[in-house]
């Protein structure tokens, strides 16, 4: 394995937050700038680093970049692109990225299950799991030293694995701690959105034959199981998607990606924390979508949903939607109110919102 040292793109990561409030605006054009085109490039593991103004992205065959935003006496917001960046010289393809203060995290698809600790000077391989039905979707972190990451059943219950050390060891949760998966229930690594995070609240979306909420109110000790009315009983259909603002309000999006453009039973709601959900929107706004993020600093009224059917905003919690384009991404995040970074196959762009 071949090291990379990050030097300062490693130094401060932390995860973003909703803040502040705001009346809502109405976003009426987006102004679509591609940082970085590579016909190789199939990015769904991507995350905001602050202390850079940018972000971090890992994609397949082993590699990932960095986006920044630097100082220029011609303008004020120049961006610069590294990529590409070799985190490991095997060939894997990255589909979850968590991030603490002190190192980022790299977790593959498929089997064997390889997650990496990509420190300042290092990178290890911290976790490893060898199983026919490995498939990891998603992780995320509480703070410095506790994370989690999920994936598809390999027993009787989603694979649930927890950090309670910064990273260095990874426990798989027993599926006696956990609910039980229902015949054909997984999960979809098509953004590294099936994870939510407020506080110590977590929410986990599952999707295909049976999508549900998995929801733990102390940092993965305990479980509960919410059902939801998004479309399901495929393979193909359920959530994709969920973001949550604060403690009560969250959004899940999906539907069926092998028919993009039924916008049926896709959007869902919830304002009791998750434990009910109710369908939005039914038959309008945007068909299948892979990503669902809450526009910062909005109350909880500005959403933008994206997909390789392309990008729609709601300035009302998702009651009603407005088509932005049609350029195709798997995920999108805020790096402001207005400007965002989105990834998807063959090119990274900076999506600039405006009224």
């Amino acid at each position: 394995m071949r090291v990379l040292i990050f030097g300062l793109l490693l130094v401060g990561l932390f995860s973003c937050k909703h803040e502040a409030s705001i009346i809502p605006r109405s976003f009426s054009e987006m102004e679509i700038e591609t940082l970085l085109q590579d016909s190789l490039l199939n990015v769904r593991a991507l995350e905001i680093i602050p202390q850079i103004d940018g972000a971090f992205f890992l994609c397949s065959k082993g590699y990932g970049g960095s986006i920044s935003r630097i100082d220029s006496e011609e303008t004020l917001f120049e961006t610069e692109v590294v990529y590409p960046i070799q985190i490991i010289e095997d060939e894997i393809n990255f589909r979850s990225f968590g991030q603490t203060n002190d190192a980022a995290f790299g977790l593959s698809i498929e089997n064997p299950a390889f997650l990496y600790k990509i420190g300042r000077d290092e990178t290890t391989l911290v976790y490893k799991e060898n199983h026919p039905k490995a498939f990891y979707d998603s992780m995320d972190f509480w703070n410095d030293q506790e994370g989690i990451a999920i994936g598809d059943p390999t027993d009787d219950c989603m694979s649930v694995i927890i950090t309670r050390d910064g990273g260095d060891t990874w426990t798989k949760l027993s599926c006696d701690n956990l609910p039980k998966a229902k015949a054909g229930e997984a999960a979809f690594a098509a953004s590294d959105t099936n994870i939510a995070i407020i506080g110590d609240h977590t929410w986990v979306a599952t999707g295909g034959k049976s999508s549900r909420i998995l929801y733990s109110p102390d940092k993965g000790k305990t479980w509960e199981v919410y059902d939801t009315p998004i479309i399901q009983g495929k393979e193909t259909t359920g959530i994709y998607s969920m973001d949550f603002y604060d403690e009560k309000n969250g959004f899940a999006i999906g539907g069926d990606y092998t028919k993009p453009n039924d916008t049926l039973n896709n959007k869902i709601r919830t304002n009791d924390g998750g434990k009910t959900w109710q369908v939005v929107a039914n038959g309008n706004g945007p068909g299948y979508r892979s990503c669902v993020q809450y526009v910062p600093n909005s109350e909880g009224k500005e959403l933008v949903a994206i997909g390789f059917k392309g990008i729609d905003y709601s300035n009302d919690a998702g009651d009603s939607w407005k088509h932005l384009s049609d350029e195709g991404y798997y995920t999108i995040r805020f790096l402001n109110d207005s400007v965002a970074y989105a990834a998807g196959k063959g090119r990274i762009s900076k999506l600039t919102f405006k009224e």
